[in-house]
């Protein structure tokens, strides 16, 4: 066996199942619902906003999600596999011709939207 083989088989023990992780592109508006611990109560904290970029692969795979608090952008990454997130919902898709949107960030108003689109097969196209 090799190095990389067995450091996959070491890692797929900590992965979340595919279930768990639904599918995502790039510009889609996301609910992240991160496990939050204060003293010795946890809640759960939902920061919605848009997908700028995924990284990584396996366990060490984290995405970029931006949005806007008080007309101020911010960004924050999470390791996809991390304990600490409960939950990824995918909310809107958005049509996007890049691989990372961090030209979001020089935007704003209007400007700083993306164009809606409806996926096949998708929860959002359901409702």
């Amino acid at each position: 066996m090799n190095r990389t083989a067995i450091m996959e088989s070491v890692e797929a023990k900590h992965l979340k199942p595919v279930a768990d992780v639904p599918t995502m592109r790039i510009g889609d508006t996301i609910d992240v619902h991160y496990r939050i611990v204060e003293g010795d109560k946890e809640r759960v904290q939902i920061f919605q906003g848009v997908l700028l970029s995924m990284k990584g692969r396996g366990i060490s795979k984290v995405i970029t999600v931006r949005r806007i608090v008080a007309n101020e952008g911010v960004e924050r990454i999470f390791p996809l596999h991390s304990n600490r997130v409960a939950k990824v919902e995918v909310l809107r898709h958005a049509e996007v011709r890049r691989s990372k949107l961090y030209y979001l960030r020089g935007l704003t108003g209007k400007a700083r939207r993306l164009r809606e689109t409806r996926r096949e097969g998708s929860d959002s196209a359901a409702k």
